[in-house]
């Protein structure tokens, strides 16, 4: 477990949730609606004022269609970035990477991100392209003895 965040990391997650509810297409009371939390209590998140529990996060992460381990980094309930994982030669979940982007992703809309994930997904469960055949030197004019 992370030790609590000082007063400048509240401020900084209350950004990120802010910027990611921007990103979303949302406004704060319709955010506060889909979290099931008060608009007064959003508001004082947003702005630094107060550290949300996990179980609100998860709520904020699931209304914004974002990852909720995101959030608990930012907030300081799990060690390290999500990323520092990989990089430290932690096996990631295979698509992760390519999820987090996509959910991440400030210019896209709530409906972009939601299909690209599908499309994404999609190919990930589709049978497996069969390997292409080995060239035949005889008739391919790449191959070269």
């Amino acid at each position: 477990m992370a030790n609590l965040l000082g007063p400048k990391h509240v401020a900084q997650l209350g950004a990120y949730i802010r910027e990611q509810r921007e990103n979303a297409q949302y406004s704060l009371r319709q955010l506060a609606q889909a979290a099931g939390v008060s608009n007064p209590y959003l508001s004082q998140i947003e702005r630094g004022l107060r550290k949300p529990s996990a179980e609100i996060l998860q709520q904020l992460a699931k209304a914004l269609e974002i990852s909720a381990e995101t959030l608990y980094v930012r907030a300081g309930l799990l060690d390290g970035e999500p990323e520092s994982a990989a990089a430290a030669g932690a096996p990631a979940r295979p698509g992760s990477a390519v999820l987090a982007a996509i959910r991440e992703d400030p210019v896209l809309t709530r409906r972009q991100k939601q299909l690209l994930q599908d499309i994404y997904e999609s190919f990930r469960t589709a049978e497996p392209p069969t390997e292409p055949e080995a060239a035949d030197p005889t008739t391919d004019p790449k191959v070269t003895d």
